[in-house]
């Protein structure tokens, strides 16, 4: 049986009047490589924002690993004007930050790439290594931390190796090609230990071949590292071609979830999302 690493209960986000997610529920079972997709403004990127603590869910819950992270029920003004599901079943509230997010094991790369770009490639993994540094005033003071330091780096490079990005240790962010510097936002990524890894859009702005080589790098990844992933894409091949499981909302509702296979048959979906072929 699959263990569920992240679990998505009733959750609503409610902006004032505005629900830019209703009553939305989903699943990510261990190793599975999971899509989010639906129209512009469907409300994906609100999703992850609850899920790695950018927002506190109006109403309902989020578990990793059978621990709620992130928890919420309507209160003040908004308890009155409140359009979700669930009303009244949920009465505990939780709120973590995204730095106790990343620590409790999701990682987030963001559709807009976000890299140190003045830092070089080594420098931007060791930042994100030093999330989970140990030293504190009793190890600085014997320089125990230099230890942890050394080990930093040589984890950091040879997690370079892996991604292929080892003979450009040395570039500066920038100054690497587009598709390069996506995947040293996922290298950076993976860099925090993660046990979910969350893209948003990483197929963004590339072209064809880019995005043939993000597809098998993060089939790659998955396995490598034995991550489970869950992202949001518009690019259709790749995600019929990498999913395992697909959810698709609109209007922040959940419209539809199964296969690939299933998904692309789904009058609903066709309606509201994939509409006539792209070469139409």
């Amino acid at each position: 049986m699959s263990k569920t690493v992240l679990a998505i209960n009733d959750v609503t986000m409610q902006f004032g009047g505005v629900v830019a997610v209703n009553d939305l529920s989903m699943h990510i079972d261990e190793g599975e490589i999971v899509a989010l997709i639906g129209p512009n403004g469907a409300g994906k990127t609100t999703a992850f924002n609850v899920i790695t603590g950018v927002y506190q869910p109006t109403n309902g819950e989020v578990i990793l690993d059978g621990k709620t992270i992130a928890a919420g029920h309507p209160t003040g003004k908004i308890k009155k004007i409140y359009a979700g599901g669930h009303n009244g079943e949920y009465t505990k509230s939780v709120k973590n930050t995204p730095d106790k997010i990343t620590k409790l094991g999701i990682a987030r790369t963001f559709q807009n790439i976000r890299l140190f770009k003045n830092l070089t490639v080594l420098e931007n993994v060791l930042i994100a290594k030093h999330m989970r540094m140990k030293a504190n005033l009793f190890t600085d003071t014997f320089m125990l931390s230099h230890k942890e330091e050394k080990r930093m780096r040589e984890d950091s490079l040879e997690l370079l190796r892996i991604v292929d990005l080892y003979d450009v240790r040395g570039e500066i962010a920038s100054s690497l090609p587009y598709g390069k510097q996506r995947h040293l936002e996922i290298a950076r990524a993976l860099a925090t230990e993660p046990k979910l890894l969350l893209l948003d859009e990483p197929a963004a702005g590339m072209n064809p071949q880019e995005t043939d080589e993000l597809t098998a790098f993060i089939k790659r990844i998955r396995d490598d590292f034995k991550l489970t992933v869950f992202m949001i894409e518009h690019h259709m091949n790749l995600v019929m071609d990498i999913s395992d499981r697909i959810y698709v909302i609109d209007f922040g509702k959940q419209i539809a979830e199964g296969t690939p296979a299933e998904i692309q048959n789904d009058r609903r979906v066709i309606d509201a999302y994939l509409g006539v072929a792209e070469d139409e």
